[in-house]
């Protein structure tokens, strides 16, 4: 029986969508999606609420959106390649299948090749997640877990798939008297791993996807709150890494509107200039013309 836990290391059993259950195409991906003409991977951020794709803007090297508190959303997550990937999601520091504290070696979501969909909230079991929903910094998920120091920002490691090894020529059957003498050796090369052998893997606690403290806010930050519980279906695979390090990562920082505009993130409108007061005496000094015949 195939062991199902979340496990860590190069080899992994992880997560993988259900058929039908994905999310209806996305018309296009814009152009201010951080992504590149080499990316393995594009993310977007939906209001869920309004259904409406946040505008990403890019500030100083980073990217940030601007969110409404109490507004559920969603990280769009899309594979740009013909291949299957792997997509580690952080939110808050905190990785949204496990609850740990996020590292790139951790439990993710699967895509098949040209696939996307929408990591919706915390994952719950199989069938159920707490949405995402945008609110004040003390109602945190990570905050309320004692993990402040990362709020406010989204991350996605991305990881490609190891090729299949090659397969090696069938020798020349043997008869049937060779057989039956080597078939206790054929079984015993053809157990399982032993546990400790498949969880070999080092752990390495400097795989953190938050990339350190957001700068300091003028007001209150917005963090990620444990919504309320929804169906979402999605069942497990075995999926190899081509490497331990993450082929891409991809982070977005969120706040309110009005502290991304106190960063300079998003420009301020331009103040209208006032409408000009009633001129008693607008024309030039002169006497009455005659009016026209």
């Amino acid at each position: 029986m195939q062991r199902r836990t979340l496990c860590t290391g190069a080899v992994a059993t992880a997560l993988a969508w259900l058929a039908g259950g994905g999310t209806p195409a996305l018309a296009h991906t814009a152009p201010d999606t951080p992504r590149d003409a080499t990316a393995v991977l594009a993310v977007e951020i939906i209001d869920r609420d309004t259904g409406r794709r946040l505008p990403i803007y890019l500030h100083e090297g980073r990217h940030y959106v601007a969110c409404n508190p109490g507004a559920r959303y969603a990280v769009v997550v899309r594979n740009c390649t013909a291949l299957r990937v792997l997509a580690v999601v952080s939110v808050d520091g905190v990785n949204a299948v496990s609850g740990e504290t996020a590292a790139w070696y951790q439990t993710g979501y699967v895509l098949g090749p040209f696939q996307h969909d929408e990591v919706r909230g915390w994952r719950k079991s199989l069938a159920r997640i707490a949405a995402f929903e945008f609110t004040a910094l003390p109602d945190a998920c990570a905050a309320r877990t004692s993990r402040p120091g990362d709020v406010g920002v989204i991350g996605v490691a991305l990881f490609r798939e190891a090729p299949p090894p090659e397969m090696t020529p069938l020798a020349p059957s043997a008869p049937e008297s060779s057989r039956r003498s080597n078939e206790s050796s054929v079984q015993a090369s053809s157990a399982p791993p032993s546990a400790s052998k498949s969880g070999g893997a080092a752990r390495r606690g400097d795989g953190a996807l938050s990339e350190g403290f957001a700068p300091r806010r003028p007001q209150e930050r917005l963090g990620t709150g444990h919504g309320r519980g929804e169906s979402s279906q999605v069942g497990y695979t075995d999926f190899e890494r081509a490497s331990p390090q993450p082929d891409q990562i991809i982070t977005i920082y969120y706040d309110s509107r009005a502290n991304l505009m106190t960063l300079g993130v998003i420009p301020r409108p331009a103040r209208e200039r006032p409408a000009p007061e009633p001129d008693p005496f607008p024309g030039s000094v002169g006497f009455v013309p005659d009016p026209p015949r």
